[in-house]
């Protein structure tokens, strides 16, 4: 029975594969002050050199590096005293063989200097000379025209997530807008008769609605925008025009609950009832999360979700999380940097073969040591999440794992 209900299984690693198929949502461009955390769409090719001068790097004195080979403290080299830099002008005094021009950190390098003494190592004489007590090299604490960048030269590469020092680099390079992959939108549905809004006190039968929030709150963690479409009870035409209207506005349209099997298991009908929707999974070997739905209605992806609190946060934390990096244009290779950690079991875990189980566990520092203890409970329960920091996977070829051994933990966010 179990085989016709779930007819397209699928392992963690084919689901993987197939959100990879879905494309970035299209690209826009946004001011420099809101680009913080957005996915380039685009290569930044530097539009001139940076600095573009030569500038001092150290406060001291703009010299010919070849005036100061052989100085030492007790047989320093004398040099005359022309002239000062001004912050922010061009130097209206040039250089010599024998001389020095005073110049601060970020000055720009005097014409007939090739290098710069740091102040610690002269003393001046008098007005107009100095002693330098230290060899320097030519461009010694000297930044050139071109040390950031090179005119031509890619600054920052097509599918990076931008940070606060991306953002300075282009405003100094004068780039005061960036090309970004729009911020994808996420239709969020939650289904069933049991489900009441948050602010209502649940009947008997009932419960509050929770996983509107946490996956809300997952998809705007990821730089996502989540649109809450609402409550559904289990009816067709109902469930359907939510489905329509998150074809017609998102990126992605998320159904938690109905894709378990029953009597009312209305998700996969309303898929099939579109005109080009493609069910690609119906059931993932995975536990918690099996009784997931993937299709795909053209470009857009459409997520058939437990409706367990645990069971949806774990695909989506597995499967979700990538596949938003992915519609984000974020490239693969920062997709992998994930926040993780090793530890160390503290009780056996058991595991079915044939299903990748994914426990959630809550750590400790023991001995210097992280410590992961798993947390069992069912998958309808948010407390369970609430005391994890993150989850560990079970290998569906395995029958468990030990205490003692030594597991990878995917950590929650902000854990």
């Amino acid at each position: 029975m179990e085989k016709s209900v779930f007819f397209k299984v699928k392992t963690c690693e084919e689901v993987l594969k197939l959100l990879e198929t879905f494309e970035p949502a299209a690209e826009e461009r946004v001011p420099l002050a809101q680009a913080f955390d957005r996915v380039l769409s685009q290569d930044v090719v530097s539009p001139a050199d940076l600095p573009g001068f030569a500038r001092s790097s150290m406060d001291g004195y703009a010299i010919m590096a070849k005036d100061s080979f052989g100085a030492t403290e007790s047989l320093p080299a004398l040099l005359e005293v022309v002239g000062e830099v001004k912050m922010g002008e061009i130097p209206k005094v040039k250089g010599g063989p024998s001389q020095a021009i005073r110049i601060a950190t970020g000055g720009m390098l005097p014409d007939g200097a090739d290098g710069v003494v740091m102040v610690e190592y002269c003393h001046p004489l008098d007005e107009n000379t100095i002693e330098v007590s230290r060899a320097i090299s030519p461009l010694e604490n000297v930044i050139a025209s071109d040390d950031d960048y090179r005119k031509g030269s890619v600054v920052l590469s097509k599918g990076i997530r931008l940070r606060a020092q991306d953002l300075g680099a282009m405003a100094g390079l004068g780039i005061l807008e960036a090309p970004v992959y729009r911020k994808p939108r996420v239709a969020i549905i939650s289904t069933g008769d049991e489900v009441v809004p948050a602010e209502q006190t649940p009947g008997p039968g009932q419960v509050r609605d929770i996983n509107s929030y946490t996956l809300g709150a997952f998809c705007e963690d990821l730089g996502a925008h989540p649109v809450t479409l609402g409550l559904c009870g289990d009816n067709f035409d109902q469930l359907r025009s939510l489905v329509q209207k998150g074809l017609d506005t998102a990126d992605t349209v998320w159904l938690s609950g109905g894709s378990s099997v029953g009597k009312r298991d209305l998700t996969i009908k309303v898929f099939e009832s579109f005109e080009h929707m493609e069910v690609l999974v119906h059931g993932i070997s995975i536990s918690p999360g099996k009784p997931t739905i993937i299709a795909r209605h053209k470009s857009c992806a459409v997520m058939g979700l437990p409706g367990h609190t645990a069971s949806a946060m774990v695909v989506a934390e597995v499967f979700l999380k990538p596949f938003l990096l992915r519609i984000s244009g974020q490239r693969t290779s920062e997709q992998k940097i994930e926040p993780e950690l090793w530890a160390k079991l503290s009780r056996n875990i058991e595991s079915a073969s044939g299903r990748d189980d994914y426990v959630r566990v809550k750590l400790y520092e023991e001995g210097g040591d992280w410590v992961a203890e798993p947390i069992f409970g069912k998958s309808g329960l948010i407390s369970t999440l609430v005391e994890a920091n993150g989850l560990v996977r079970v290998d569906r070829n395995t029958e468990g794992l030990y205490a003692g051994d030594k597991v990878k933990v995917m950590l929650f966010r902000h854990s």
